[in-house]
């Protein structure tokens, strides 16, 4: 093909994962790996595709992206595939309603460049070709990266979303410079751990009789959990919090009458 040199080992370097929830499209799973391939970036992950993997279109579609095709994970839920990253954006057309920071592609690009050179892990997240990301799915990401584009036709496909991120990735981390020292902070925690805050906090919700009504839960629930992706805290920061949440859950079975204590009810120490 031209322009592609097999003469040319590709170094796989530190770079964004790009995340795929639900594509429906092999052709689009093919095209996004091309773009990836185009700029240096190789970690591919998929979250149920449609028609499952491997996929024959996806593969014909990559034209040579083998390196990214080969490498390809498939994962059940958004929260195991971004389980090992400390950053993660959502790219969106549509303005969401939470409290949430927004960028555009180069102060996003930017922000992950540097998250990447202190030896942490960061993705993007993109949604379904038909209606993209849900709003819980956006709620666990750090922030929004959108797009500059025509507000009348703002859509985007799916490949072309992820050829302009890897674009300004590449732009950005070409002319990176690392700071000759940081500000000491602890690194921000993996999106597991903080996910097992999220459960951890609501299942204790759910037993104090905080959501009253089934309805505004989802609303709630998502408001809460921006709050805290906000925060970029440390491990350290989200082990207090859940000994924090576990203490006040104790507190409240002491006060039921007729409700013992067990060591199933202890959760969380504050000194793990």
């Amino acid at each position: 093909m031209a322009g592609t040199d097999r003469t040319i080992d590709i170094p796989l370097r530190p770079s964004p994962a790009i995340i795929l929830v639900e594509p429906q499209l092999g052709e689009n799973i093919g095209t996004a790996a091309r773009a990836m391939a185009n700029f240096g970036l190789w970690d591919l992950r998929l979250v149920t595709p449609r028609d499952g993997w491997p996929n024959e279109r996806a593969i014909a579609a990559a034209s040579r992206a083998d390196h990214v095709i080969e490498q390809v994970r498939v994962f059940d839920t958004l929260e195991a595939a971004t389980a090992d990253l400390s950053m993660v954006f959502a790219t969106t057309a549509r303005r969401r309603d939470m409290q949430k920071q927004v960028y555009g592609p180069e102060e996003g690009a930017q922000r992950i460049v540097s998250h990447i050179a202190s030896g942490a892990k960061a993705g993007l997240l993109y949604g379904r070709e038909r209606w993209g990301l849900y709003n819980e799915e956006v709620a666990i990401a750090d922030a929004i990266v959108t797009y500059p584009v025509e507000a009348a036709f703002a859509s985007l496909n799916v490949a072309q979303a992820v050829l302009l991120m890897c674009y300004e990735w590449r732009q950005q981390a070409d002319k990176g410079e690392v700071l000759p020292f940081d500000g000491g902070l602890d690194p921000a925690a993996p999106r597991e751990e903080l996910i097992g805050l999220f459960l951890h906090l609501e299942e204790t919700l759910d037993r104090t009789g905080f959501f009253k009504t089934d309805d505004k839960r989802p609303t709630m629930v998502d408001n809460l959990r921006n709050v805290f992706t906000r925060a970029g805290m440390s491990s350290q920061e989200i082990r207090t919090l859940r000994g924090v949440i576990s203490s006040i859950d104790r507190a409240h079975l002491r006060q039921r009458p007729g409700r013992a204590v067990n060591s199933d009810d202890e959760g969380t120490s504050s000194s793990d």
